[in-house]
């Protein structure tokens, strides 16, 4: 709903205690208004006349009246038909008197309509005295103020002297600026409405006011030039509603959503709009990132209590220290703090806390921190990058021992760049599909032959060259986007497959999967849909999932819910780098699995060391007892294969059986 029909919808209270039949129609004549009055005099209701051209004229006299209302519609004066044809929604003819005044609102003629089926007597007096009436409904529902072209004010109703404290004889004359907080804000806001007034624009907004006292209120404005009839900007209208106590909710709520309550700090998402606004205001400032080191084993050496503790006086002591800068708790141990003070400076505050000791039970608490300090316009662009550089900075730091606080070097600048290219450039050809598929045959040690192969993901970007897979993967999965490089594989895979099939080539497809697209609840869907699309059977496709995502699936029912619901269609589950991740074979009773593979660094040396060949037979026997295959991956020489072959290892990967082919090179291995 546009402004002039909320002032029209105002007043129709006043309009419809007009005792009159009466309209008001637009430049265009179409109704903008018709009271009750019109609706029991002519049987439509307003539903049918708002918004249409009057449908009562008789259609024969349409061209005569198009020249009447172009009088009408630029007259100075009232303009009076002693008889008008009309026709009820009944179909009845009727000649009625009418009276036509035309007026202006926001630089927009209108024409206000009275048709008189009153007696003569009361013809004579009533001219356009119920205009009168609009201005005293919208007086009842706004704080209203009249200012003239000065700014000053000529006119305040009762309603904004009540809420303003203001009294009659003081408030006129007083400077339209006079009424907003007198701080910058204010100040400022005041200037882009009466911009917009002089320039015969309408403003609408929600503002703070102050009263004659000082005290702050808001209200919902809306502020309206106003035209003589010659168009000539006289003068200018505030329509005002109270809106305190909606903002003072309102503020209570982004306190709860964006304050940190053990702390009373902002929080994450309250952090990344003040960022972005300072960036879209281009302020340069320095983004400091703090974790405390150690933290976890801090809290198993005090009470529940010391937590609280650490907080409050760690936050205590970064107010101290970094007086006039916005503060932020991002993480549970770690914070940020937005200052434009030198980096000699926020490296100090390592000897402050040293100064200051946090105390727990009567005994210093052995506090180390590690910082990250980042700039912007000069090392990141972006929230999102500031976040990503400090979280590079402190694992650096923490990894050298914690303690300090450290800037990016260049080597960092180097390597975050590169990184932000590569996110750039994957999600262009991820767009583009141009990444490509190589196949890793598996050969099957008891005949002979390739049964298997492992899908692998291969990138050849026309701009920053070929990115290597243990590059391309953690960016894709920080990023999000693995599960778009997933669905790109598994799409492909199954598609190898189907063609495999139909040539008569029975060949299964293995791919990686990530905890993260088995979160996805729709996934048993979509891989159900692919099989589907490319006419894949299930029983050709194996899914391969690392012990991390194991681990981290043994506590997720809904993962290994749909682990079972894809075994149980028949794909098999083989897993990953068996060895290297976490020592738990919890998850080997739990999750579907029908393969390990054995990881490289064990396979590597077998050939000399008699402690890997004990591990590795001792692996493969361990699987075999749970009735499930054995693969081992890396096997680059034929001594590793024979090895491998004696301790009854099922089937091998490696450079010495090939290395990622195109599929047309898979078939002539076949």
């Amino acid at each position: 709903m546009n402004d002039i029909q909320t002032i029209f919808q105002a007043a129709n209270p006043v309009l419809n205690q007009t005792p009159y039949p009466m309209m008001i129609l637009n430049a265009e004549g179409i109704v903008v208004a018709w009271n009750r009055q019109a609706e029991k005099t002519f049987g439509y209701a307003s539903e049918e006349i708002i918004g249409n051209f009057t449908p009562f004229i008789e259609k024969e006299k349409e061209n005569f009246y198009k020249g009447l209302w172009q009088k009408i519609i630029h007259s100075v004066d009232s303009i009076q038909l002693d008889s008008m044809a009309l026709h009820t929604k009944k179909g009845e003819s009727m000649n009625v008197p009418i009276i036509f005044k035309s007026f202006t609102i926001e630089n927009s003629r209108f024409v206000y309509c009275q048709f008189l089926l009153i007696s003569a007597e009361q013809r004579e007096i009533v001219s356009f005295n119920e205009f009168s009436s609009i201005r005293e409904g919208l007086e009842s529902s706004f704080m209203m103020l009249s200012i003239d072209q000065e700014g000053l004010i000529t006119y305040a109703n009762d309603l904004f002297l009540k809420y303003s404290n203001w009294t009659p004889k003081r408030i006129i004359g007083k400077s339209f600026w006079q009424m907003f907080p007198q701080a910058a804000d204010g100040s400022s806001i005041a200037d882009v409405i009466w911009k917009d007034l002089q320039n015969g624009k309408q403003w609408k907004g929600e503002v703070e006011k102050i009263t004659k006292d000082g005290q702050s209120y808001w209200v919902d404005l809306i502020a309206i030039p106003i035209y003589t009839s010659a168009k000539v900007l006289s003068s200018f209208l505030t329509l005002e509603n109270d809106i305190t106590e909606k903002k003072r909710l309102q503020n209570r709520l982004e306190k709860i959503a964006y304050i940190d309550q053990e702390t009373g700090l902002m929080n994450r998402y309250r952090l990344e709009q003040i960022v972005n606004k300072m960036i879209s205001n281009n302020q340069h400032f320095t983004f400091v990132y703090f974790s405390i080191d150690k933290f976890y084993s801090l809290k198993e050496l005090y009470d529940n209590q010391a937590e609280k503790i650490i907080f409050q006086e760690f936050t205590q002591r970064m107010k101290m220290y970094f007086q006039d800068s916005s503060m932020a708790r991002v993480n549970i141990n770690e914070f940020v703090v937005l200052t434009p003070l030198g980096e000699w400076f926020i490296q100090g505050f390592l000897t402050y806390l040293k100064q200051h000791p946090i105390y727990v039970n009567n005994t210093i608490l052995p506090l180390s921190i590690s910082g990250g300090i980042t700039k912007y316009p000069d090392d990141q662009i972006s929230f999102t990058h500031l976040m990503k550089a400090s979280h590079a900075t402190i694992q650096k730091v923490q990894a050298e021992g914690g303690g300090s606080i450290v800037s990016l070097t260049k080597a960092d600048h180097k390597a975050l760049h590169t990184k932000s290219i590569i996110e750039k450039r994957l999600l262009v050809a991820l767009d583009k599909k141009d990444l490509k598929v190589l196949y890793q045959p598996q050969l099957d040690l008891k005949t002979g032959k390739i049964t298997t192969v492992e899908a692998l993901v291969r990138w050849d970007d026309e701009e920053i060259g070929t990115v290597a897979p243990d590059v391309l993967i953690p960016i894709a999965e920080e990023t999000g986007l693995i599960n778009d490089i997933g669905s790109f594989m598994l799409e492909n895979a199954c598609q190898q497959a189907a063609e495999w099939y139909k040539k008569g080539i029975d060949i299964k497809v293995s791919i990686n999967s990530s905890v993260r697209e088995f979160r996805d609840k729709n996934m048993v869907k979509q891989i159900r849909k692919i099989l589907e699309e490319t006419g894949c059977p299930a029983k050709l496709l194996r899914i391969e999932i690392t012990e991390k995502f194991a681990l981290e699936a043994e506590a997720e029912a809904s993962i290994i819910k749909q682990m079972k619901q894809l075994q149980n269609d028949g794909i098999s589950f083989v897993l990953d780098d068996f060895g290297t991740g976490y020592a738990s074979f919890r998850y080997m009773q739990l999750l579907p699995l029908s393969q390990i593979k054995i990881d490289q660094t064990f396979v590597s040396s077998i050939q000399y060391q008699p402690k890997s060949q004990k591990l590795v037979q001792g692996i493969i026997q361990f699987v075999k007892s749970l009735n499930m295959r054995v693969l081992a991956e890396g096997v680059e020489t034929q001594e590793q294969q024979d090895l491998l072959a004696e301790y009854d290892c099922d089937a091998i990967q490696g450079f010495h059986v090939s290395h990622p082919i195109e599929a047309s090179e898979v078939e002539k291995l076949l």
